[in-house]
């Protein structure tokens, strides 16, 4: 994974989802449509998973892989947004979105005619004298063409994913990761 972004622990920002509409179609195309968004939703090829947790050789550092089907359509591109959020167990037992440094923002990883996978890596400052986090992360994916959305939806990491590339140590995949 090549791209670091810095990251500290602090007040948390609400997560928004970016909504598409698609455009007006006759009702064989709505069909098309549902049917290919569904199958793009429901295939074994979306997932996100922590491929990188605080491994020696990277401390401090949480891995976020994603893999997307492809629509099958040349013209279409898949992007990838990852995030990270930390579980604030002592008052709300919720997941809170890092502050700053936690967001790496829409990264292009091909076109929609096969499946990808893409990651990041987010390098995270701890404060001295509190509590290990744990961190998870959370993948929007999306299939665009042009500037229109067509496609998106959002997943959190989970565990087990084998066709991992890039892992440290090779092959891992969880759901989250403790740092501090």
């Amino acid at each position: 994974m090549a791209r670091f972004a810095g990251c500290t622990f602090g007040i948390a920002l609400a997560l928004t989802a970016a909504g598409g509409a698609l455009p007006s179609t006759t009702p064989a195309q709505s069909r098309n449509a549902a049917v290919n968004e569904h199958s793009l939703l429901a295939s074994r090829e979306l997932w996100a998973t922590v491929d990188v947790c605080n491994p020696s050789d990277q401390p401090n550092t949480v891995g976020v892989r994603g893999s997307m089907p492809g629509d099958g359509h040349t013209k279409d591109a898949m992007q990838m947004r990852f995030q990270l959020q930390y579980l604030e167990e002592a008052k709300t037992n919720t997941w809170i979105d890092l502050a700053h440094g936690g967001d790496s923002g829409f990264i292009a990883v091909g076109t929609g005619k096969a499946p990808r996978q893409g990651g990041t890596s987010f390098q995270l400052m701890p404060v001295t004298g509190k509590p290990a986090y744990t961190i998870r992360g959370l993948v929007t994916f999306q299939w665009r063409r042009g500037t229109r959305i067509l496609h998106e939806v959002t997943r959190t990491t989970s565990a087990g994913h084998k066709s991992v590339a890039d892992a440290d140590p090779a092959g891992y995949s969880a759901a989250q990761c403790v740092i501090g």
